[in-house]
């Protein structure tokens, strides 16, 4: 009975009396539930992760085809724009020249017609003063010769008739 006094042997049957009460009050399924909850939970944590990044995966996708469809959208609309501009630059020029066309028409047309005024005024001042050089030359003579009342009549006539 030596082995009751040796204090290994206390301490091996204090052990397994601590592991039997342990086993009795089922403190291992306890532990081992606890452990089966922790790793449910994260589980399903990876699970929600998993599905946040398909998710994050597919609107990145979604947002890149977008993208991609409003660069061809914004290519096309500046492509539109710079035919658009070519068209009304060249539609302006065209226009440009017409006015300038016209306009010089007009010009050469005033011109002309103020020719023709200045013509038309030339003649008449040119029709009097020989009217009037005439007169004078007329009303010379006259006035040396005898004043006949036909005559003065003539030339009346004659000055009204060359204004």
């Amino acid at each position: 009975m030596e082995f009751l006094q040796d204090a290994h042997f206390w301490e091996a049957v204090g052990l397994l009396i601590l592991v039997a009460a342990l086993i009795y009050l089922k403190v291992p399924g306890m532990a081992t539930a606890a452990l089966d909850s922790r790793a449910t939970k994260i589980q399903a944590q990876l699970d929600e992760a998993t599905k946040l990044r398909e998710e994050a995966e597919r609107l990145l996708a979604e947002i890149k085809t977008q993208r991609e469809a409003s660069e061809h959208q914004a290519e096309s609309i500046v492509a539109m724009a710079t035919e658009e501009a070519a068209r009304l630059g060249a539609e302006a020029k065209v226009k440009l020249e017409e006015q300038i066309k016209r306009r010089g028409e007009m010009a050469e047309r005033r011109i002309a017609l103020a020719e023709a005024q200045a013509a038309a005024e030339v003649k008449a001042a040119a029709a009097d003063l020989a009217a009037q050089a005439a007169e004078a030359v007329l009303s010379a003579r006259l006035a040396a010769a005898t004043s006949d009342p036909l005559i003065d009549a003539a030339v009346a006539a004659v000055a009204t008739k060359l204004q």
